[in-house]
């Protein structure tokens, strides 16, 4: 009887769990959990911090109170950047953005954003801070070759090295930080609202040029060049407002245009092409490249390393 018993409770326990589902449902996923672990979420799922004064805009483009957080790159990430096609730069876009998006996490306080809130000028130091989680062993890193005084060197492609550029200052003294933008008065062109592109901006940009094209259709490469600079947000960003702005743009007279360019030319807070190492006491220049293309950032660089 007692195994009859207990076959009953298991029954009935059963029964009552799907009641209870059927009333209300599975519930969200929770990380209740580790309530109680001295670690919060973020690290059990593997992020870490990311100081807002190291990228390379010192964070004055974002929310305030903006928080970045990275991890490593995990396996299924890995296999689909090693599809990357070198000679297409828009797959080349693509892919750097995936890993952008996948090990990324920014948020403004308690609001989560977007990866395509990311500065454009700030991917390359996040991607590189990425990829020191995912490789942190030694014999992974990049490492460029260049000649010096007629000595050869070898110089870790690593953010110690990454030199930024620094606002430019006829216009720093038009950065607001309420816009978190530069608000900057002119003569021909009124009052103009610009800061460096995000990730988002840049995107719908590609679009609207590749529907262009498959169009065979001519677009105004002059007005895409500045366009990114005078638009402060992805959002209800696309080809029909892109539309309207080059319309509005064919209006412009040269003065107008000439301000702006000139404008968007100076507004470069990102990484220069050039790193900066100590060597033997003496500060050297290094150009920045990728030795094994740029599909070296997430594969393994030294296959010697791994053979036995």
């Amino acid at each position: 009887m007692s195994e009859e018993n207990d076959y009953k409770s298991m029954v009935d326990e059963k029964d009552g769990i799907v009641e209870e589902v059927k009333k209300n449902g599975l519930g969200k996923a929770s990380m209740a959990r580790f309530s109680n672990d001295t670690l919060d979420s973020d690290t059990h799922l593997g992020y870490v911090d990311v100081k807002m004064e190291d990228v390379p805009s010192v964070g004055m483009f974002y929310p305030a109170d903006t928080t970045i957080k990275i991890r490593s790159a995990r396996v299924a990430e890995i296999r689909h950047f090693s599809t990357l096609d070198e000679s297409n730069i828009i797959d080349i876009e693509e892919k750097l953005n995936q890993i952008i998006k996948g090990c990324v996490r920014i948020q403004s306080g308690t609001r989560m954003l977007s990866y395509k809130d990311i500065l454009e000028e700030d991917r390359i130091y996040l991607l590189l801070l990425i990829r020191d989680l995912t490789f942190p062993e030694p014999e992974n890193k990049i490492m460029i070759k260049h000649q010096h005084d007629g000595k050869n060197m070898d110089v870790e492609l690593s953010v110690k090295h990454l030199q930024t550029e620094d606002i430019d200052s006829e216009i720093a003294p038009y950065y607001s930080e309420e816009a978190r933008a530069f608000v900057i008065q002119t003569k021909s062109a009124g009052e103009v609202v610009m800061r460096p592109p995000s990730i988002g901006v840049m995107e719908e940009v590609t679009k609207f040029i590749q529907v262009r094209q498959r169009e065979r259709k001519t677009f105004d490469q002059a007005f895409l060049q500045i366009l990114p600079y005078i638009t402060t947000d992805w959002r209800g960003f696309g080809s029909k407002v892109i539309f309207e702005k080059e319309i509005e743009f064919q209006g412009w007279n040269e003065k107008k245009y000439m301000v702006i360019y000139r404008l968007a030319e100076r507004m470069k807070v990102g990484v220069k092409t050039d790193l900066k190492v100590d060597h033997e006491g003496e500060e050297v220049l290094v150009p920045m490249n990728f030795p094994g293309g740029i599909k070296s950032l997430f594969l393994i660089s030294d296959l010697s390393g791994e053979l036995l």
